[in-house]
């Protein structure tokens, strides 16, 4: 009995023991990661000027002096912690519970997304995506220790990670202004495409604006997604919701977002912004 608890007890610590240096491998891992990109932001004695949307397509040009003031700076760095959930497969019914924190460069662009993901109460997957260089990546592991996903610098990646900062930049609405590198086009009274270049790569993406001229969608026809060991072009949506005045820029702090398979609309993300900080 007793060779049997110290057995036990020999595997409880060793266990345990292998969940902190899990812990704090990733904890390295990401904290490099957001790091490189919070000291390589370049900090910007720019503001904000309202006279440069006068030619914007009108909903564009509603939004902007809907979300910003002029004279305010242009954000160059970002820290934003989430709460939300997560459904990691079509068929699931339910939600897993999810933590995040993430951290936007607005020069050069970049952001690095930190998440828990609780597929058990006490049971979680680490995903870690990020954008730097003009270069994506996708990184999970279960109990911080075992890799699941590990995917890096693929073509689809880089173009689906920039749509992704191109979506999300409504939490720093400054890094849409044309000034700020991103051209609109007009598609309808209350739509407009905007359309990024970094690194080489260009996407758009279809911006929807309500009465009130708050970006309440973003949406695009072909964004890469991962099946199978493949990439597959498809429909891809966001939504923004609950919108916030945050250091005096108006922000929505709730969003969710899903892809359009053939047969059914997959949602798989969602969450609801706990803190923002800006350093201009």
């Amino acid at each position: 009995m007793a060779k049997m608890i110290v057995v036990l007890l020999f595997l409880v610590v060793s266990i345990s023991a292998l969940l902190i240096w899990g812990r704090l491998s990733w904890s390295q891992y990401t904290t490099n990661l957001s790091e490189k990109v919070m000291n390589r932001a370049i900090e910007t004695q720019e503001v904000v000027d309202l006279d440069e949307v006068d030619e914007l397509p009108s909903p564009v040009k509603k939004y902007f002096h809907h979300v910003l003031k002029k004279g305010q700076p242009i954000i160059s760095k970002v820290f934003i912690s989430q709460n939300g959930g997560f459904r990691a497969k079509p068929e699931m019914a339910g939600w897993s519970e999810m933590k995040a924190v993430q951290y936007f460069s607005s020069e050069p662009r970049a952001f690095v997304w930190d998440s828990q993901i609780f597929i058990l109460p006490l049971v979680s997957i680490n995903v870690c995506d990020s954008y730097i260089d003009g270069k994506g990546s996708m990184t999970g592991k279960f109990l911080s220790l075992f890799t699941l996903i590990n995917s890096h610098d693929e073509e689809e990646l880089n173009a689906g990670a920039l749509q992704r900062y191109l979506a999300e930049a409504v939490w720093f609405p400054t890094s849409l202004l044309p000034s700020q590198g991103i051209s609109w086009e007009e598609i309808d009274s209350s739509k407009a495409k905007a359309t990024i270049t970094d690194s080489g790569i260009t996407v758009s993406l279809e911006f929807e604006f309500n009465e009130r001229g708050e970006a309440v969608s973003v949406y695009t026809p072909g964004r890469y997604r991962e099946v199978k060991g493949k990439y597959e072009l498809t429909p891809w949506k966001g939504r923004f919701s609950n919108y916030i005045e945050v250091e005096g820029y108006r922000i929505p702090t709730k969003a969710e977002v899903e892809w359009h398979l053939k047969d059914k609309t997959y949602p798989y993300w969602k969450a609801e912004l706990i803190e923002v900080r800006y350093d201009s």
